[in-house]
């Protein structure tokens, strides 16, 4: 293995841990110089990313690297341009994790911000995802005709992004005249306050309602932002009415955004609202065959079927499972048998099955209802806290079988009635609601990946 496919092998499992943003950040323009007596030496380009990589990342590095050559003992960053810059190009036999990279760098068009790798071709459909699949693909036939708004919501790594920015690319296939934008919440807010602050607001209301396609990725974190939620509110009636095709997606449906303005929600709800679950073990299959078929290698059926059957919960996580096989079969020039792969992958299939404690499923509750834990325990009777606190009395009830008297203790000190009551009032609600029992399983996500 070079050192530039050792380092695209290190860069393709440190991205499943990190944010994409610190990702683009701290990775962009590193590589490794040398590697001698167990030191790799890595090229940064600044001295704030020789610092930080150092302070904050080199652990996972490491532990990284070691993992797949156990004779490196050391990393040091030194400030220079990377090695990476001056290698040719490789042709389709380059690695898995180079080609990820070139990806994620050199294919997001900076017109649009859609990224290329990003296609319906390659999105796996099976009965978790095939409704928005089917949205999405009616929208990109008829943009602003059908499903306006267009809104997919799911957990964390099951293709939100994959889906909405493929609407994108295949618009674009069509007709580039289209005038596409792809954004994060968090960028659109940014955007919003730096244009307030610079006496820009007139061109960025131009910059936007001027677009025929709008697409908003994690619209969850409008949540209490009023003056991008008021900017957004009139851009978004702005292009529906000029007949532009709105796409938003969020870990969440409409009615479980807390603090999101009411008639803001009901724009969202009066579009098309599609769930992408979690995949079965056949499309979990399909996924590992077709990603191992772009990274030009075979794995045997066992291999495939013992990740499949381990990793459930995150299509990044399974991703990163196989991408953890490959790289060890890269570096030994054989494909690994059953033990080898379970124990390569023992720390990735053991960790889902951590401890649920009590602890855990109030701060998921919180954190999904974007309310602090503290008023979970209070006396408040509002309520945008009651049937929060409800609902985390239900799932520890549910989850962890705690005792009621133990659950109104927690909850400062209330009645077992209360608890009582609190669970059979959520679980009547969940046998005759199947929205809402959606929302108690999205939160059950968050709490099993706490």
């Amino acid at each position: 293995m070079t050192n530039e496919e050792l380092w695209q092998t290190v860069l393709a499992e440190v991205e499943l841990n990190i944010s994409k943003a610190n990702f683009i950040t701290w990775f962009r323009n590193t590589g490794i110089l040398s590697k001698k007596d167990g030191q790799i030496l890595i090229s940064v380009p600044n001295s704030f990313t020789k610092e930080w990589l150092g302070n904050k990342y080199n652990d996972c590095i490491l532990k990284t690297l070691h993992r797949i050559d156990s004779g490196i003992k050391d990393v040091q960053y030194v400030i220079e341009k990377p090695a990476l810059k001056s290698t040719p190009v490789r042709k389709k036999t380059s690695s898995f994790a180079e080609q990820d990279f070139q990806l994620k760098f050199k294919e997001t068009d900076k017109e649009t911000n859609l990224n290329a790798k990003y296609l319906f071709e390659n999105f796996i459909v099976g009965p978790f995802n095939e409704l928005a699949h089917a949205a999405a693909s009616a929208v990109s036939k008829s943009p602003g005709e059908v499903y306006n708004p267009l809104f997919i919501y799911g957990g964390v790594g099951l293709g939100k992004t994959h889906l909405i920015q493929a609407i994108g690319n295949e618009v674009i296939k069509g007709s580039e005249k289209k005038r596409i934008k792809y954004v994060t919440s968090e960028k659109f807010t940014s955007q919003i306050i730096t244009a307030i602050r610079n006496h820009e607001v007139d061109q960025f209301k131009a910059k936007y309602r001027g677009i025929d396609i709008l697409i908003i990725d994690d619209i969850q974190f409008l949540s209490g932002k009023e003056k991008t939620q008021e900017e957004f509110f009139h851009t978004f009636n702005d292009l529906y009415e000029k007949g532009s095709q709105i796409i938003l997606s969020s870990d969440r449906p409409p009615k479980a955004i807390a603090s999101l303005e009411e008639r803001i929600r009901s724009r969202f709800e009066g579009g098309m609202i599609a769930d992408i679950s979690y995949p079965d073990t056949e499309t979990r299959m399909a996924i590992l065959k077709t990603k191992s078929l772009e990274r030009n290698i075979e794995l045997p059926e066992e291999i495939l079927n013992y990740i499949a059957s381990n990793v459930q919960k995150n299509i990044r996580e399974l991703e990163g499972a196989l991408n953890r096989i490959i790289a060890h079969s890269r570096l030994t020039n054989r494909i690994p048998d059953l033990e080898t792969t379970k124990n390569l992958l023992k720390n990735l299939i053991i960790s889902p099955q951590k401890i649920i404690t009590p602890k855990k499923i109030i701060q998921a509750v919180a954190d999904f209802y974007d309310i602090k834990e503290r008023e979970l325990m209070s006396e408040s009777r509002k309520k945008e806290i009651v049937r929060p606190r409800q609902i985390a009395m239900f799932l520890l009830r549910e989850e962890i079988k705690s005792s009621y008297p133990f659950i109104g203790r927690r909850f400062g000190g209330k009645d077992h009635t209360t608890a009582i009551h609190a669970c059979e009032k959520i679980r009547r609600e969940t046998q005759g609601n199947n929205g809402f029992l959606e929302e108690i399983n999205l939160i059950r996500q968050r709490i099993y990946s706490l």
